[in-house]
C-alpha cells in the first residue's frame, strides 16, 4: 500500500468519541461525550414533522437556507448590538466543528501560527494541523484558569495570525470576563490578527458570570470569526447545524471552503431549526435556569461522595481531580486514560481523560458532563459513590 499522508500521523482519533464507543460496549452511563438525553424544543419537533411530509428534501443554497440565515442574523444582531448581514456575513455549516475548520482553512496558510488556550477542545489541535498551521499553546492556569497576557502578546510578536477562544470554555467551564476579552482584543487589533471564537455554550453561563461576545467589543467585528451551532442551545447535537459569522471578506472565502468540504447542511433540518430561533428570549432564560439546576444538583452529589472537582462558570462539564486515586497502590503508574477505561468497566460511568485537552502533561483530571435528566444523574452518582471505597 502507498504511504499515507504525514498529517494523519500527527493526531489521534477523538478520545471523547472513543469513550462513547467503549461506554456503549459495556453499558455504562455516558458522561463523557457532551450530549443531552432529552429532546429539542417542541416547536422544532413539530416543524420537523411537517417538513418530513412537505419538504424541502433537496439541496438548499450551499451556504445556508435564506430563512435560516435571516433568523440567525436577527438573533446575533440582538446579541452583539450590530446588524449582521444574512447574505454576506453568515455561512451555515455542518456543526460548529465544520465552522471552525472552515475558519482555519480560510485564514491560514501552511506554516502560519495560531494560538490555542490549553486546556482546549480536542478538535482545535487537529484543525490547526489539517489547515497546515502551527499551534502555539497558551496555558490556562487552574484553579481559576487565568492566563498570562504577555504570552499572548509574545505569540503575536512571533507572527501568530489568530487566537482561538472557546468561551465558555470546554472542558474547564471558564467564562472569560469582559476585561480579559478586552485585553486580548486590544492585542488582536494592534497586531492586525483574528480572534476565532467558539461560542456554542453562550447560553449556558451561570450567575454571576456573564457571556461577552468578542465581536461586540469596539473594533472587533472586523477581526472576529464567530463559530457557533444550534446543538447545545437546542439540545440537537445530532442535527449537525452550525454557523460562522464574520466580516464579508472572510465569509466570501469561507463559503468557498464550505462548499467543497460538505456542499451544505441538511435542508429539512435547516427548515425545522428556524422554529427554534423564532422562540422568545425567555427560552434562553429557561434553558440557563435548567442547566443551573442540573449543575448545582450534580456538584452537590459529587460533594456528598467526597470527590474533588472544579465549579464550572459555564458549559455542562466538570473536571474531577483523581490525584488521590492515582496515588494509591491499586492504581500505581496508571494514566488518566487507563483510569477512565477502568471506570467504564468497573464503576459503570464513562468520563474523558483530561490529558486529551491539555498540551501540558496533565494526568490527574477527568471530565464529566451533567446534561442528563435526574434519574440518570442519580444512577451515575450512585455508581460513582463506589469510588469512596478506595479512599476509605
Amino acid at each position: 500500500m502507498p504511504q499515507l499522508s504525514d498529517r494523519v500521523g500527527l493526531f489521534t482519533d477523538s478520545v471523547i468519541r472513543r469513550m462513547t464507543r467503549i461506554s456503549n460496549q459495556y453499558g455504562a452511563i455516558n458522561l463523557s461525550q457532551g450530549f443531552p438525553d432529552f429532546d429539542p424544543p417542541q416547536p422544532m419537533l413539530d416543524r420537523l414533522a411537517q417538513v418530513a411530509r412537505q419538504g424541502p428534501h433537496q439541496y438548499s443554497i450551499t451556504f445556508g437556507a435564506q430563512n435560516l440565515r435571516e433568523a440567525l442574523a436577527r438573533k446575533q444582531s440582538r446579541a452583539i448590538g450590530r446588524a449582521v448581514d444574512p447574505d454576506r456575513e453568515i455561512v451555515v455549516t455542518c456543526g460548529s466543528t465544520e465552522a471552525m475548520m472552515c475558519a482555519m482553512m480560510t485564514i491560514c496558510n501552511p506554516g502560519d501560527k495560531v494560538m490555542v488556550f490549553s486546556p482546549f477542545y480536542e478538535n482545535y489541535g487537529a484543525d490547526t494541523i489539517l489547515s497546515g498551521a502551527e499551534p502555539i499553546y497558551i496555558p490556562l492556569v487552574p484553579p481559576d484558569y487565568t492566563f498570562d497576557l504577555s504570552l499572548i502578546e509574545q505569540g503575536f510578536r512571533d507572527g501568530a495570525k489568530a487566537i482561538i477562544i472557546c468561551n465558555p470554555s470546554n472542558p474547564c467551564g471558564k467564562v472569560f470576563t469582559r476585561q480579559e476579552l478586552a485585553s486580548i482584543a486590544e492585542l488582536v487589533i494592534r497586531y492586525d490578527a483574528f480572534a476565532v471564537t467558539d461560542e456554542v455554550y453562550e447560553h449556558l453561563v451561570y450567575a454571576p458570570a456573564r457571556h461577552v461576545y468578542m465581536s461586540a467589543l469596539p473594533g472587533m467585528f472586523d477581526h472576529t470569526i464567530t463559530c457557533n451551532s444550534l446543538s447545545k442551545t437546542f439540545s440537537a447535537t445530532g442535527w449537525r447545524l452550525g454557523y460562522l459569522i464574520a466580516p464579508a471578506q472572510v465569509v466570501e472565502g469561507a463559503k468557498k471552503v464550505h462548499d467543497f468540504l460538505t456542499v451544505g447542511a441538511a435542508a429539512p433540518l435547516q427548515e425545522a431549526a428556524v422554529a427554534g430561533l423564532e422562540m422568545p428570549d425567555s427560552y434562553y432564560e429557561d434553558l440557563c435556569a435548567l442547566y443551573t439546576e442540573k449543575r448545582d444538583y450534580f456538584l452537590a452529589g459529587l460533594d456528598r461522595i467526597g470527590l474533588k472537582h472544579n465549579v464550572p462558570q459555564g458549559t455542562y462539564f466538570v473536571l474531577l481531580d483523581i490525584s488521590d486515586f492515582l496515588a494509591l497502590p491499586r492504581f500505581s503508574g496508571w494514566t488518566d486514560l487507563q483510569f477512565c477505561e477502568w471506570m467504564i468497566k468497573d464503576i459503570g460511568v464513562a468520563a474523558v481523560p483530561g490529558s486529551s485537552f491539555f498540551k501540558e502533561p496533565v494526568n490527574d483530571l477527568i471530565r464529566l458532563h451533567f446534561a442528563r435528566q435526574k434519574p440518570a444523574m442519580d444512577e451515575a452518582l450512585a455508581r460513582l459513590a463506589k469510588l469512596k471505597d478506595f479512599l476509605s
